[in-house]
């Protein structure tokens, strides 16, 4: 079992188990199901003849109804992950999520990269198959053209099974990676904060805080709240209003008021 240590703010060390190429592979194969079931229910839905007929048989009309039909496909992963707090529905049924390597949440730039780089760890060559296809090299080189096509679709799975951190190549160059929620404590002592879906944000002006910000701010609560120690609580919600421009509502504790504001990050970030 491989392990990703993070150091906090505290100094506090938290290890999260890192997802196998089983649970990884099982999760791909969730989601594919997913689709397999949107592209079934388009054919089943929609009759493809009529807008032919509709758009008078012209070829492109066509083409452009079709791809902005299977665009959700294209991009299934990208906004699912930005949308699920790193997480695809696959994902979310294995209690996997990626987050980054230092315990932060992704960027949407870092899920983007993640997503740009599956035509390397799932499609690489597949443009030189298609080519081979094309040309009609199928039956003269059907050995050589079939194993480029395997061996594009398979690079992601390899590298996930032989580098230190289960990493893909789209993992490396986002500087993420995946974990295994099992710890939910160890994963509350992130920034990251599960909210429900239904969640109503209450201060915008929490945009001003960075994710080390964020993440001092975890740190400290959750200390202080322990140890019971509202000095620093206080102390704590003074720097948030100086830092954000939010002022604390009279009747409104300490504790709830900073409770929010990690919440309130987490679903701004989120999107």
């Amino acid at each position: 079992m491989k392990t990703l240590q993070i150091n906090t703010t505290q100094n506090v060390k938290i290890n999260f188990e890192m997802a196998n190429v089983g649970q990884r592979l099982l999760a791909f194969i969730i989601d594919n199901v997913v689709k397999f079931a949107y592209i079934y229910l388009i054919i089943e839905l929609f009759n493809f003849s009529l807008i032919k007929d509709a758009t008078d048989g012209d070829y492109w009309s066509v083409k452009a109804i079709d791809i902005l039909m299977f665009l959700p496909l294209t991009f299934y992963s990208l906004y699912q992950e930005i949308l699920m707090n790193g997480q695809t529905l696959g994902k979310r049924i294995l209690k996997l999520r990626v987050i980054n390597i230092e315990g932060f949440k992704p960027s949407i730039g870092d899920y983007i990269i993640r997503w740009f780089m599956r035509m390397v760890d799932f499609n690489l060559f597949i443009l030189l198959f298609v080519y081979f296809y094309s040309m009609g090299y199928v039956n003269s080189y059907f050995g050589l053209i079939y194993m480029i096509f395997i061996i594009g679709k398979s690079i992601g799975f390899f590298m996930i099974v032989f580098t230190s951190k289960n990493q893909r190549v789209g993992d490396i160059s986002a500087n993420t990676v995946v974990v295994y929620l099992k710890d939910n404590a160890s994963f509350a002592k992130t920034i990251l904060e599960n909210i429900k879906e239904d969640y109503k944000p209450v201060y915008a002006n929490v945009i001003k805080l960075s994710d080390n910000d964020a993440r001092i701010i975890k740190d400290t609560y959750t200390r202080a709240k322990n140890k019971k120690d509202y000095n620093t609580l206080i102390k704590l919600r003074s720097k948030i209003e100086e830092v954000t421009g939010i002022k604390k509502p009279k009747e409104t504790p300490d504790i709830d008021f900073i409770a929010t504001i990690l919440k309130d990050f987490n679903y701004y970030t989120k999107d």
